[in-house]
This record gives C-alpha cells, structure tokens and sequence, in this order.
C-alpha cells in the first residue's frame, strides 16, 4: 500500500511525481498528434468541398495519394488479422465474446500498455536490499494506478469534449477506457503485492491479516483494491452483454465505492491530487447530463414519446420534444422511458427529424399568426429492432394496445455523434444493414437538399440497404416518401435494395430505375466497383449494420485504395 514518505524515499517520491506527469504529458502530445492529423484533413475537405463548385475540380481528387493509400490499406482501415474487425465472435446467441480491435487501435493500446510497463520498472534500482526495492515498486505502481484514473475517466464520458475536438467516435474511447482500466487493476494488484509479500516473509500471511486489521489506512486500501478487481472480473464482454442493465449501475456503483476508498486511502500523499482531478472530471460529465437531459425535456411541456408497432419485431418511435433541438446528419441520443426501463438509457440513432413553428400566447395557448409569438417544436423520430430487456417490454406494451401504439413519458439525452461530414465527396455510397437504415437516412435526406442547394459536393449519392423482408419497409416509409419528393432528387439519388429472405421472387419489383429491389444479399465487390467506374470527385463510403457486412465493405474498400480515391467510414455501437 502507498505509504507516507520517508527521508529515505523522498527522492524516489519525487521521481514518481515526474513520472506521472510524464505519462499524462504523453497522453496529451497523442491527443494533439491526432488533432493536427484531424486538422489536415479538414482543411483538405473543406478545399475539396468549394472546388466542387466547378464539376472540372473534383477530377483532381479522384486521383489516390500513394503514402495515404498504403497508411489507410495497412494501419487505419486494416483489421488486427485477416479481415475481421466488427463481426461479433459468439460462442452462441447468448454469449458474446466481443471483437477485435483494428490494427491502428493495436498500436494505441500497446503503446498505451508499453508506456506504463517502462514508466514503472525505469529508474528502479534493482541492486537495492529486498525490502526497500519493494517499498519502491509498491510507491510507483500506486502513484501510477492512481494517475491512470484521469484518462479513465476522462475517455468513458459521453460528454467527453475530445470526441469532437479530435473527431474520434466514442467506440474509440470506449475501447481505450477498458484497456486503461485493466492497466489500473494491474497496477494496484501489484502495488498490493509488493507490500504483502516482503511483508509476509517476515511476520507470516496471519500477521499480514492482523496488520490489515489494525490500520485503518491499510484496510481501506485493501477495499478499494477489491472493489477495483470486481469492477473488471463483472466487465467481460459476455457478461457486460447478457445483463447489460445490472453490468451498468453495479459498474457505477462500484467505482464510486472504489474512489471513496480509494480517497481514504491516499489522504496527506501526493497522489491524492490526481484522484482530485479524475474525481472532478467524473462529477462535471454526471452533472453536464443531468443539466442536458433536464433541459431538454423539462418546461412548460415534457417529452413525450409515440411507440408504434411495426412489421418485423421493429418499432416506430417519435419523440416529441419539450424544447427545440437542432439536429444533424449521423447523430442519436440515449432514450429514457421510466415506466418502461426506470433510470435506464439506451443509444439509438435519430433516423429523421422535423421542426414546425408552433404559434402560442404568452399562456401557451394556440392564437392566429398575426399574434406573433412562436416557438419551434421539435419532433425525432427512432426506428428500434425489438432485442431483449428493454426493448422487448416495450414492443410487447405497444403490441398489446389497441391500436398498435402508445404515448408514454420519455427523456432524449444528447444528441451525441455526427463526427463525419460527407460533404465533401462527390461521391457518396451508404450500406446499411437492417435498422442501420436509421443512421443513413438523415444523410441521404441532407446530401440530396446539399445539392438542390448547391451546398455540397456529392454528385453522385447511392444507398444500399439489405433488409430480411419486404414488409421491412414499412419501417422508413414516411421518410423515404418525404425524400423521393424532393426537389431533384433523381439527378442524384439513387437507391437498391436486397431483400434475404424474400417469401416469393414475385414480390420483389423495382419501383423504378432509381429505386430497384433484387433477392438475395450484395456482392459489395461489384457495388463498389460499379461506383468508382462512376466516380465524380473524391469517393466516401459510409456503413452501419451488422458487423459482417461492416467487414466486407472494409475488406472491398482497402483493395481500391491504390486505384482511387475511397474514404471508408464505420458506425456502430460497441459496448
């Protein structure tokens, strides 16, 4: 356990110090490495964007750049092995094992891992008689453990400001979190055992047991490290998905147990200042949602959500917001429904949204527009596959009325997300795979206004959606209805649609030649091929659905990287 500084120590105590502000030092010359990367690129696409105001500019961006052809081929895009990246390993449908993370994420996480073993083996001096190596050892790796809770913390947020400052999605965060976290119960277990080995060599493991018992600052210590080891022996992938609920307010409550140890523990030492700082960024992103979700749906009216009952265990949702709410392409919110799921929240992607003025007096009642005094009312609309748990309740109520819909109380948080612009591709290819339909649409809908507006560089804008049935349909109709009556939008827009698991061939028609239907799954290979044989201008290539098709889109769309120029972009929800 830490312990309160010597004389003999002192200047190892200091080291230490250096160390740890060594390592958030490097953590930050990361983030600002990526930031300047990030600004390049959007500089590069903001150029790309106003030469797209003469057709004959966006020639030039066809042509592929050899040195960011091979980086995209082999580290960004590349998965860590072969080609599987986003597809789920699962043992069976109940027990999910995760993924793998890509070979650009490997890097982070080793260097991440790398840093921390040199920072507490360097400067040790291992020729020292047993006791006081492991008091230095002990010191470190505690010192270490504590400092690695800012970038804990800092990274699982949803609030987290580096999400949009560095435009990275917050699977990415997510996913170091859970590395440094594993980092964190390494380095406390061995800050522990560098304390009770030495300690038991000499007074035996009964005295080791006694000396907890009788000092408050060793037991505390000790609390806190058991509730930090069950914090990642509950976090295992298939027990994080088979009870997600339980996983997620016993995660809290156990890191609140293990700070409040943890705090205890550190009194009077230099340590405790980083524990202050992980504490602060912890309690401002809690109060930031709290403020954000109150906001949002609290006023003269509250938030309301319209459930409906769809074809193909899908729902309809339409929330209708108590304040206005500016939306754009590609984000979602986390949806709370207290009779329904308590305190729970859920991510969903807004799949279309509307806004209306909504002409009141000043005691909220509707007037004529002479008497101007007007509001924006907002209303999102979710399209949600029934699941388990949460989903499932709700599907099941809004199936059991009579109508095939309810109205319940609802609370939107966000919105959250919308990190990847696709303004600046002339041309635009979207798969999308079952209700990943929610997170293209708003795309296809801002892309095929950019044009008629003049305001974007898409040309050319496809979307490939792969349902089961044709009764899926049904999901999205008001919206593409809205979409395929907008003002040129043939000039642009063309859609295709795979139906998997068609009752007979006979129902499969093509509406039209920009709106066709064919049985059976894609041959992505030949979709994207027939679109760069099309290319107007720089290609990006946008895909949310399930993680075999995420994987063969990636797979096609590294292949062309030294043909032309393709931008691969993947949503999904990793948790």
């Amino acid at each position: 356990m830490l312990e309160k500084r010597d004389d003999d120590s002192g200047i190892y105590e200091m080291i230490n110090d250096d160390l740890a502000r060594i390592t958030l030092m490097v953590l930050g010359l990361m983030a600002a490495f990526i930031y300047v990367w990030k600004m390049g690129f959007r500089i590069s696409n903001h150029i790309r964007r106003l030469a797209s105001f003469s057709n004959e500019g966006q020639r030039y961006f066809v042509l592929p750049h050899e040195t960011l052809s091979f980086l995209k081929n082999h580290v960004i895009y590349a998965p860590l092995f072969r080609t599987r990246h986003n597809r789920e390993f699962q043992l069976s449908r109940a027990v999910n094992m995760g993924t793998l993370p890509s070979r650009f994420h490997a890097f982070i996480l080793l260097g991440i891992i790398a840093m921390n073993v040199v920072v507490c083996v360097v400067t040790v001096p291992y020729k020292k008689e047993e006791n006081t190596l492991a008091g230095i050892i002990r010191n470190r790796t505690g010192t270490m453990a504590t400092v690695n809770l800012i970038p804990l913390v800092l990274l699982a947020g949803r609030n987290n400001p580096l999400i949009k400052l560095l435009e990275v999605p917050f699977d990415t965060y997510n996913l170091i979190h859970r590395w440094l976290a594993r980092i964190v119960v390494f380095e406390t277990l061995a800050h522990v055992f560098a304390w009770a080995i030495p300690k038991s060599q000499k007074i035996g493991w009964s005295g080791v047991g006694k000396a907890l018992g009788h000092s408050n600052f060793l037991l505390v210590g000790l609390i806190a490290t058991c509730a930090f080891v069950g914090l990642m022996v509950h976090s295992p992938s298939p027990i994080r998905h088979a009870f997600y609920e339980t996983f997620l307010h016993l995660h809290i409550i156990m890191a609140a147990v293990s700070f409040g140890f943890l705090w205890v523990h550190l009194n009077g030492l230099p340590a405790q200042t980083y524990l202050l700082v992980a504490v602060i960024f912890w309690a401002l992103e809690r109060t930031a949602r709290l403020v954000i979700l109150l906001y949002r749906n609290c006023g003269r009216k509250s938030t309301t959500a319209l459930v409906e009952a769809l074809p193909g265990d899908a729902m309809r949702i339409t929330l209708k917001m108590a304040r206005p709410w500016s939306f754009q392409p590609g984000q979602h919110i986390y949806l709370y429904i207290p009779t329904v799921g308590l305190w729970s929240s859920h991510p969903f992607s807004v799949g279309w949204s509307e806004s209306e003025d909504l002409i009141t007096d000043e005691k909220g009642l509707p007037v004529t527009r002479q008497d101007v005094l007007g509001t924006k009312h907002t209303t999102l609309s979710l399209l949600v596959r029934r699941r388990t748990g949460f989903t499932d309740k709700l599907f099941r109520q809004a199936e059991a009325s009579t109508s095939g819909r309810l109205t319940l109380r609802a609370f939107a948080e966000g919105p959250y997300g919308s990190i990847h612009s696709m303004d600046s591709y002339g041309t635009v290819l979207l798969f999308a795979g079952g209700v990943g339909i929610t997170h293209q649409v708003p795309f296809v809908r801002h892309l095929v206004q950019g044009y008629a507006d003049g305001t974007v560089a898409a040309r050319r804008v496809t979307l490939v959606w792969i349902i089961q049935s044709p009764e899926h349909l049904e999901w999205i109709r008001p919206w593409m209805t809205s979409i395929l009556a907008m003002d040129r939008r043939r000039d642009i827009l063309r859609i295709t649609l795979f139906v998997t698991r068609p009752r007979n061939t006979k129902e499969i028609q093509s509406p039209s030649s920009t709106v066709q239907m064919f049985p059976g799954r894609p041959n992505i290979d030949t979709i994207i091929g027939m679109e760069v044989e099309n290319q107007v201008g720089a290609m990006g290539v946008l895909v949310c659905g399930g993680g075999g098709l995420s994987d063969d889109v990636r797979r096609v769309c590294r292949k062309r990287q030294y043909k032309t120029q393709v931008d691969y972009i993947e949503e999904s929800f990793t948790w």
